[in-house]
């Protein structure tokens, strides 16, 4: 199987150094209310971020980035990159990638993610608030209890331009939904349905997700033995796999993407 090709070497390295500015270490934590929703038909912030298509992989990898970056109260940026900064680190062209970045911060501003607040002569300081109680505070995930974490060499190895909007949406559910556990685990319908995306991003996010490395699915059967015993999809994400680069050999006895969903 051919491996997808790796980021730009500037785009990696300009992570490099926003990440070594965070002086961030470990996990970057994110809340379980940011993945799942516990309403019905109300979709979480990570699903409203990667909606519309391509249209939210730059404002999914800016958010992810402020969020890394913003790590002390009151989780703000005095010193934000300037739009030709951000489009070098996100791997977008010179001509285009300063206005998507200015057009993304301010969807990001409209829609409760951050707040831009303007300074003369200088580009927005923004500031990162609550996606779970509108127009409060942010409070850091690691501080609220259960967290989802994300290691840092997501940022640091570039899997953050390496996977799609829709591929790192998945992963982030499914390692909310693993959470503790050792073993690969079913996700029922109703549960897959909290996370707010589609069959489809579900259907490419796994695919590309096991072309890079980072999933396996095995078929195990649900039910008691007294019941219609069904085989369903089991997940395991190998978060080992963020220590790689992209492009890099995949672990022994990854498997290739299947074409069954439940």
């Amino acid at each position: 199987m051919t491996l997808p090709t790796s980021p730009s070497p500037s785009a990696i390295k300009q992570l490099v150094k926003a990440v070594d500015r965070a002086e961030r270490h470990g996990k970057v934590p994110f809340t379980p209310a940011f993945v799942r929703s516990q309403i019905y038909e109300v979709r979480p912030p990570l699903a409203r971020l990667v909606q519309g298509g391509r249209g939210g992989e730059v404002r999914l990898r800016l958010y992810l980035c402020i969020t890394m970056m913003a790590t002390a109260k009151p989780y703000d940026m005095r010193q934000p990159p300037v739009p030709q900064t951000w489009a070098r680190m996100l791997a977008l062209p010179p001509e285009t990638g300063p206005r998507r970045v200015n057009s993304n911060l301010k969807w990001l501003d409209r829609k409760g993610f951050i707040e831009l607040e303007p300074r003369r002569g200088n580009t927005p300081a923004i500031k990162l608030i609550s996606t779970e109680e509108p127009g409060r505070p942010y409070v850091r995930a690691s501080a609220q209890g259960r967290y989802v974490g994300i290691p840092i060499e997501f940022w640091r190895n570039g899997w953050l331009l390496q996977l799609s909007a829709t591929a790192t949406a998945l992963l982030f559910a499914l390692l909310e939904a693993q959470g503790g556990y050792k073993e690969p685990r079913y996700i029922p319908k109703e549960r897959q349905d909290s996370y707010g995306l589609s069959h489809n991003t579900w259907t490419s996010g796994r695919k590309e997700l096991e072309r890079n490395g980072f999933l396996m699915v095995t078929r195990t059967p649900q039910g008691s033995d007294f019941d219609y015993r069904r085989m369903r999809n089991s997940y395991w994400v190998d978060d080992k796999r963020f220590l790689d680069r992209p492009g890099s050999p995949l672990p022994p006895g990854s498997p290739l993407p299947k074409d069954d969903t439940d």
